[in-house]
């Protein structure tokens, strides 16, 4: 792999101002200071830094980022703002958002590069659990819990599949958390709508045995650790 092809990949920078390091002696191979950007390297073996910090071959690199209403999950959008658009232009090259949050919904929301495991975690057949916080309108019962566990109906050809309710605060505005295993459009909204109310908050908290990050403010994002990977079957 060219040397400047390989510091664009780790997110060092566009190609441009990889090149401008290179160039300016910034940039070290095996120890030696190198000024060929198209300087042919081994990424599994060669020892490559930048200003004395090595930089390490990542094959995949996974985000956690906690989404805001308002932006729209995909990688460009003609008329709104999108979740790519939160990530610094210099380490979003060739990420995108793994599955769908609505526009209006908060939360946990996994960006990266592995498309094999985005599509595995997409994946209807999977079964991974999703978690969702909720502000209902309208006072959730007890006798709502066995509804959701049994399935509902919201306009498709079958019921959806058992879903775990947890009621948190049972008032004129209801607090819930809910366990799906699906992804269908608007689930959750159209899942209450099915026993007559109306979800007016919504945030996921967790996808399987990830967590979204409660130290993340709105709008922010972090590498996922090694044993955060590891939850999500991905591969570095």
């Amino acid at each position: 792999m060219r040397l400047d092809k390989y510091l664009c990949d780790m997110n060092i920078g566009s190609r441009s101002q990889v090149k401008q390091y290179i160039r300016k002696g910034c940039v070290d191979v095996n120890g030696d200071i190198i000024k060929k950007p198209e300087l042919h390297i081994d990424e599994t073996k060669d020892i490559i830094s930048v200003n004395g910090k090595t930089i390490a071959y990542k094959k995949n690199i996974y985000y956690m980022l906690n989404k805001p209403a308002g932006v729209v999950t995909a990688v460009k959008d003609s008329r709104d703002r999108t979740v790519m658009d939160l990530f610094d232009a210099s380490i979003s090259k060739g990420l995108f958002p793994v599955g769908r949050l609505d526009k209006d919904t908060e939360g946990l929301l996994l960006v990266m590069n592995d498309g094999e495991l985005a599509h595995i975690l997409t994946s209807p057949t999977k079964h991974i659990d999703k978690t969702y916080y909720a502000k209902i309108n309208g006072r959730v019962k007890n006798e709502h819990i066995e509804l959701f566990k049994e399935g509902l109906d919201i306009g498709e050809k079958k019921l959806t599949k058992p879903a775990v309710l947890n009621i948190l605060k049972s008032d004129d505005i209801s607090e819930i958390e809910l366990t799906i295993t699906e992804g269908k459009f608007h689930q959750v909204k159209r899942m209450f709508k099915a026993i007559g109310m109306e979800v007016i908050y919504l945030k996921r908290i967790s996808m399987g045995k990830l967590k979204l990050d409660d130290t993340l403010m709105l709008g922010d994002y972090r590498e996922l650790t090694a044993q955060e990977i590891a939850q999500i079957g991905g591969n570095v």
